[in-house]
């Protein structure tokens, strides 16, 4: 095969995030960019992915990008159709980056690129079927049946995030209300702790200057360590509604294994917690049936990319053949 070197990239909401991946899944290298926004030319966006892969790579040889992309990819694999956090409407971002890079390029959906690295590398690997869960700006999804991540009809199977879960509820991104990102994600997180700042004593207040809109994620995160009352609530709703979530698919799909990943995982057990004793309260059935086990990613936030990663790889060398 040569020398040279496989890249990941996983596009989302708020930032870039570009990775070296070996042949076992594992993570050499990575970068970070910001994301420049839904609004702005197309043309922005692919500067930042340049610049990621430019500053992950150096001067190596690179064999294959993997883009991991937080949107509707095509079953072929050639264009993102719609996102809702980035500036692709019917893209053909697979042929647009190949001929500005002169290597291949595979395109996913961000987390079905995640339930590829999963199912090969992580948390559920040797399971028969698996969901995946992603957790960042929204929520996306992946599907692992028979040991198969699959795609769907028009590889758009998983987008588990615009799922309503309340009837005329809360505007998405995506044109509709009431889905289930709204009120399970990283935004919804922030969006609890802004609600609630102010009607009790809170770290949150002095960490953002006492202005609201000045909360992040990150600092949610922070005070929740410290042991901040307000910003475990926030996770805790959070997780409540990640578990009544995880019940409606679980009846659905009856899996062995819940993976939850995306940059919101990293709180572990204080999210997953409320979310497994959600999933025991919601599920239909739960005391006559194995509860599947809710685990977070073996990769985390960076699943992403390394399972787009691969997949690159694994189309350089079916085309070797």
């Amino acid at each position: 095969m040569g020398e040279g070197v496989y890249v990941g990239i996983d596009v989302g909401g708020t930032k870039v995030l570009a990775g070296i991946v070996d042949n076992r899944g594992r993570i050499l290298r990575t970068a970070q960019r910001a994301t420049p926004g839904r609004r702005v030319e197309v043309a922005r966006l692919e500067d930042a992915l340049t610049d990621a892969v430019r500053a992950v790579t150096e001067d190596t040889q690179v064999r294959g990008v993997g883009l991991a992309a937080a949107g509707f990819v095509d079953a072929a694999g050639e264009k993102v159709m719609f996102a809702p956090h980035l500036p692709w409407v019917d893209a053909p971002v697979r042929a647009r980056l190949e001929e500005r890079w002169q290597v291949p390029v595979a395109l996913e959906n961000d987390a079905t690129a995640a339930a590829h690295a999963e199912a090969m590398y992580g948390a559920a690997s040797g399971a028969e079927d698996a969901l995946v869960v992603t957790m960042g700006t929204g929520i996306g999804g992946g599907l692992i049946l028979d040991r198969r991540v699959r795609r769907g009809a028009n590889g758009m199977a998983g987008e588990f995030g615009h799922m309503q879960v309340v009837p005329d509820g809360a505007p998405c991104e995506c044109g509709g209300r009431g889905c289930w990102e709204q009120y399970c994600s990283g935004r919804a997180l922030v969006r609890f702790a802004r609600e609630q700042l102010g009607t009790r004593p809170s770290v949150l207040e002095e960490m953002c200057g006492g202005n609201r809109d000045a909360l992040t994620g990150p600092m949610v995160s922070d005070a929740a360590e410290e042991g901040d009352l307000l910003a475990r609530e926030a996770f805790g709703s959070v997780g409540d509604w990640l578990g009544v979530g995880l019940a409606n698919l679980t009846a659905a799909f009856d899996p062995e294994v819940l993976v939850v990943g995306g940059g919101v995982s990293a709180a572990g057990d204080r999210l997953l917690e409320p979310a497994r004793n959600a999933l025991m309260r919601s599920l239909v059935g739960a005391g006559h049936r194995l509860v599947p086990a809710v685990v977070a990613a073996k990769f985390g936030p960076a699943a992403g990319l390394v399972g787009a990663a691969d997949l690159v790889r694994q189309r350089v060398s079916r085309a070797a053949l």
